[in-house]
C-alpha cells in the first residue's frame, strides 16, 4: 500500500518546504523506493499559467503540459524523474472541479459546501498519484503557511486523512523557523510551539517537526520543542541554511530524516542510501578548476525566482564542467548601443533570457548584436531565440523594420508571427504551446554535435514561432535552421555559421535539467564560454599563451 507524508509549513513563508521534500525524496529514492512529490497551492488561480513572474516566479512546465509551480522544478531535478499535471494542484483548480460537477448535476441537489464537497475533492486529488499504484511513497506539500485562510481546506483535508488512514500511513512534517535574536544571544522556539499549537488546534499532529535556523539546536532546545510540541526529541530535526539546495539532501541524512520517516511508516527491508552520483556532483560544485562569468540578459531579473530552472542549469552544467558559473543579471531594458560595451564587455557568454511583451526587447536586441558582433558565446531561449531571428534580420539581411508581431502587430517584415493555431484563440490560460514535442535535428550541425543524436524532445511554452516564410534568405546568409519540428516544420534551433557558439531554441531546455542529467546545450554552452575566457587571458599574457601552445 502506497505510504502519504504530508509537509507543512509554519511562522512564516519561504522557509523552503519544496527542498525538504525534494531532499526527503532524494533520500528515500536512494534507499530503493519509488517516490514522488506533489504540491498543493492556496492560490485560487486555476494554474500560474497568467502568473506575472514579479508574482510567483517562473512558471514550471511539465512533460503533459501543465503549467505548474516553480517547486515541481526541484522535484523533479532532485529525483530525476518527470512530474505531471496531477503534481500540481489549486484552490482554483479544486473549485472549478467541484462547481461544474454541481452544474452538471451531480450532487443530486444537495447545497455543496467546503465539508464534505471541497475537502472531498482536494482528499481525492491527494490520493490520485497514489492510487495508480506505481510509487511506494507519495509526498505532499501544501503551499503557504498554517493559519492562513486560504490554507484551511488543505489542513481539514489532512486531519480527515489522517483519521481515516492507518497511523503507519500516513505522516505529517511540519517546517518551522527557530529565529535567532542577536540582542539575547538565544533562539527563541515560541513561534514554533505557536505554529504547532495552530496546526493542532486544527485537528493534525505533526510526526515531525523541521526546524530552520541560522544556529545549530542543542539538546536542551530540542528536548524543549519536543515536549511542548508533542514529539520524541529525535523527530526535532535541524535545518540549518546551506551554501547550495543540493547540500540539503546530505544535511537530512546526518539528521537521520530518512530513518525516522521509514520507522513512523513501518517500512522495513531498505537499502543504504546510494547517493554517490549525489556526492560527486557536490565534489566539482564545491571545487571547480575554473570560472566563467555569463550575462543573464532579461525583463524580471528583479526576482531570482523568475529564472528559476535557467540558474539552477547553470549550476548542473557548471559542475559537469568542473566550473564555477558565475551568473551576473543585466536589465535588458537599460541596454542601449552607447553603454553596449560597457555592460558586456566583461562576460565569457551570455544567455538572453524569455519572457512576454515589448518592454525591454529592443536592448535584448543589442546584446544579440554584441554577441554576434564578437563572438561571445550566445545562447538564446524562447524569446531569446526570437530576438537573434530579428537582430540578424535588421542587421544582416538590412530589414530595418523586422519584428515580432507580438510587439508590432503591423511590421511589414514579420520574421516572428503568431503560430496559426494560436490566431482563433482568446482565453490566456493553459492555451499556449504547452509541453514535449520532437525536434529533428539537421546533420553535420552545432545542434546535432550538443545532442548526439536526432530526433529530441524539448518542452515549450509559446505562441509566437519563426515565419518560414524567410527561412531561405537567413540560411543563405549564414542563419540555418538546425532543428525543425518533424510534423509542422517549426523552426525548433537557428545557430550561425562561422561563429564558436551562437544557438537560439524556441524550446525550454531549462525545464529538463537535473542534477544527474545536465541539459546539453547549457553543459556545451558553458564548455564554450570556459574556453572564450581561456583566450582572454592567453591573450591578455603572451607568455601564458606560449606555455599553453
Amino acid at each position: 500500500m502506497t505510504k502519504y507524508i504530508f509537509v507543512t509549513g509554519g511562522v512564516t513563508s519561504s522557509l523552503g518546504k519544496g527542498i525538504i521534500a525534494a531532499s526527503l525524496a532524494k533520500l528515500l529514492q536512494s534507499r530503493g523506493l519509488k517516490v514522488t512529490i506533489q504540491k498543493f497551492d492556496p492560490y485560487i488561480n486555476v494554474d500560474p499559467g497568467t502568473l506575472n513572474p514579479y508574482e510567483h516566479g517562473e512558471c514550471f512546465v511539465t512533460e503533459d503540459g501543465a503549467e505548474t509551480d516553480l517547486d515541481l522544478g526541484h522535484y523533479e531535478r532532485f529525483l530525476n524523474i518527470f512530474t505531471s499535471q496531477a503534481n500540481n494542484v489549486t484552490t482554483g483548480r479544486i473549485y472549478q472541479t467541484v462547481i461544474n460537477q454541481e452544474r452538471e448535476g451531480a450532487y443530486l441537489g444537495k447545497t455543496v459546501q467546503v465539508i464534505p464537497h471541497i475537502t472531498d475533492e482536494i482528499k481525492r486529488r491527494m490520493l490520485l498519484i497514489g492510487d495508480t499504484g506505481q510509487y511506494d511513497i507519495v509526498i505532499t506539500e501544501i503551499g503557504g503557511t498554517v493559519g492562513d485562510i486560504e490554507s484551511l481546506p488543505f489542513v481539514e483535508a489532512v486531519r480527515q486523512l489522517q483519521w481515516e488512514m492507518e497511523k503507519e500511513d500516513c505522516l505529517v512534517i511540519h517546517l518551522t523557523l527557530i529565529p535567532y535574536l542577536k540582542a539575547a544571544k538565544e533562539l527563541k522556539t515560541k513561534p514554533t510551539q505557536h505554529s504547532v499549537k495552530l496546526l493542532s488546534e486544527n485537528g493534525v499532529h505533526p510526526d515531525i517537526i523541521a526546524c530552520r535556523t541560522e544556529r545549530p539546536l542543542n539538546l536542551d532546545i530540542r528536548k524543549k520543542i519536543a515536549l511542548f510540541c508533542n514529539v520524541k526529541t529525535e523527530a526535532v530535526i535541524e535545518v540549518m541554511d546551506a551554501n547550495s539546495i543540493y547540500e540539503v539532501p546530505l544535511k537530512m541524512l546526518q539528521e537521520g530524516l530518512d530513518v525516522i520517516v521509514l520507522k513512523k511508516l513501518h517500512i522495513n527491508g531498505y537499502s543504504a542510501p546510494q547517493l554517490g552520483k549525489w556526492k560527486d556532483f557536490l565534489d566539482k560544485l564545491k571545487y571547480p578548476s575554473g570560472k566563467v562569468t555569463i550575462g543573464l540578459i532579461g525583463k524580471y531579473i528583479e526576482l531570482q525566482d523568475a529564472y528559476k530552472s535557467i540558474l539552477e542549469s547553470f549550476v548542473h552544467a557548471g559542475a559537469m564542467n568542473e566550473c564555477k558559473v558565475q551568473v551576473v543579471n543585466v536589465h535588458s531594458e537599460f541596454i542601449t548601443e552607447e553603454n553596449v560595451e560597457e555592460k558586456l564587455g566583461g562576460f565569457d557568454g551570455l544567455l538572453v533570457a524569455p519572457g512576454f511583451g515589448i518592454r525591454g526587447v529592443e536592448g535584448k536586441i543589442i546584446a544579440v548584436q554584441y554577441a554576434r558582433i564578437n563572438k561571445l558565446p550566445f545562447f538564446g531561449i524562447c524569446l531569446g531565440m526570437q530576438m537573434a531571428a530579428i537582430e540578424f534580420a535588421r542587421n544582416v539581411l538590412n530589414l530595418k523594420d523586422a519584428h515580432s508581431t507580438e510587439m508590432d502587430p503591423g511590421t511589414n517584415n514579420p520574421v516572428i508571427d503568431l503560430m496559426e493555431e494560436q490566431k482563433k484563440v482568446t482565453s490566456k490560460g493553459g492555451t499556449m504551446r504547452l509541453g514535449a514535442y520532437p525536434c529533428e535535428l539537421k546533420p553535420a550541425t552545432l545542434a546535432h554535435d550538443i545532442y548526439g543524436h536526432s530526433p529530441i524532445s524539448e518542452r515549450h511554452r509559446h505562441r509566437w514561432e519563426f515565419n518560414n516564410a524567410y527561412l531561405e534568405p537567413f540560411e543563405q546568409a549564414g542563419m540555418i535552421a538546425s532543428g525543425k519540428n518533424p510534423g509542422t516544420g517549426l523552426v525548433e534551433i537557428i545557430e550561425l555559421q562561422n561563429h564558436p557558439f551562437f544557438i537560439g531554441v524556441q524550446y525550454h531546455p531549462e525545464l529538463k535539467s537535473t542534477v544527474e542529467n545536465p541539459q546539453p546545450i547549457f553543459v556545451s554552452f558553458i564548455k564554450a564560454a570556459k574556453e572564450f575566457a581561456e583566450k582572454k587571458v592567453s591573450v591578455k599574457n603572451p607568455l601564458l599563451q606560449s606555455e599553453m601552445i
